[in-house]
């Protein structure tokens, strides 16, 4: 369930709208791959939002419920590291967990990368073991 208090405290710039809807449109690949696995609270009950504006930010998914932000990394971050960790930055002040997923390894391994997502600490069950940072140990293409 979605916590709404939560869902409209996040600053917002309606100036982006235009841009997020825009996103929703073209989704690339990988971004339409992993929302078709997480869409209609399909993926362990939650309600994530697709393309979120967050501040000046647009987010590819946001879940209100466990203050989650997952962003698909394709080769478009290759030369925005430093405007990335200000995002996160920005995204980790506001309370909420911010997850990297590699666009090769949902296009390639979306089972496994759902298995990572449902080994998250944030969206573990609580006797559920938990595992690495999907930036720590990338599932392998292929296994």
């Amino acid at each position: 369930m979605r916590d709404t208090q939560k869902y409209m405290s996040l600053p917002y710039n309606p100036a982006l709208k235009d841009r997020a809807k825009a996103l929703r449109r073209a989704g690339n690949l990988a971004e339409v791959l992993l929302w078709n696995q997480i869409k209609r609270k399909q993926f362990l009950g939650l309600d994530f939002d697709r393309q979120k504006i967050i501040g000046n930010y647009i987010v590819d998914f946001y879940c209100a419920e466990k203050a989650l932000v997952l962003e698909v990394d394709g080769s478009s971050h290759d030369d925005k590291a430093e405007y990335d960790a200000e995002r996160d930055a920005f995204l980790m002040g506001l309370g909420l967990t911010v997850v990297h997923l590699r666009d090769g390894d949902v296009k390639k391994n979306i089972a496994g990368v759902m298995d990572f997502l449902r080994s998250h600490p944030v969206l573990a069950s609580p006797n559920q073991e938990t595992t690495p940072s999907l930036r720590d140990t990338p599932p392998r293409e292929g296994n």
